[in-house]
């Protein structure tokens, strides 16, 4: 096994991401497990890990990761939407809607406002469009 660096991690994030976008979201995990092992603060990383445990159905493990950023990042809108993409495919609508509701509130993005049924529609619920891809990063 190859030596652990800052350099390796920094590698392991991006092809992470890359494997992401490629939606292999289990390659995703199996490089983000070491970076997270030596970096436990690095909450990107930790989002990106999220991201890719929702896309593997992972429901709980991704919810586990998206409480863990808000516990350090309680005014970030985007994980407390995907938090509640998660909530919604678990069938936890009560709990998903308060935190469609945070998001909108934090960041008025449409998809937020829609998710939040404070727009018109109540949104299509479906639960299974990525919650990275409405991230601020582009992808």
């Amino acid at each position: 096994m190859p030596e652990s660096s800052p350099e390796t991690h920094v590698i392991d994030f991006r092809a992470a991401e890359q494997l992401l976008a490629a939606r292999d979201p289990r390659g995703a995990i199996r490089l983000l497990d070491s970076v997270i092992t030596a970096h436990p603060e690095n909450t990107a990383a930790r989002l990106l890990r999220a991201r890719a445990f929702f896309l593997a159905a992972q429901l709980r493990p991704a919810e586990l990761e998206f409480q863990i950023v808000l516990e350090r990042e309680p005014d970030n809108a985007f994980a407390h939407f995907a938090l509640g993409r998660t909530l919604e495919r678990a069938g936890r609508s009560e709990e998903a809607l308060r935190h469609f509701r945070l998001a909108a509130a934090l960041e008025p993005r449409p998809e937020f406002i829609e998710a939040a049924r404070f727009a018109r529609g109540t949104g299509d619920g479906d639960g299974e469009r990525d919650p990275g891809r409405t991230d601020r990063d582009p992808e």
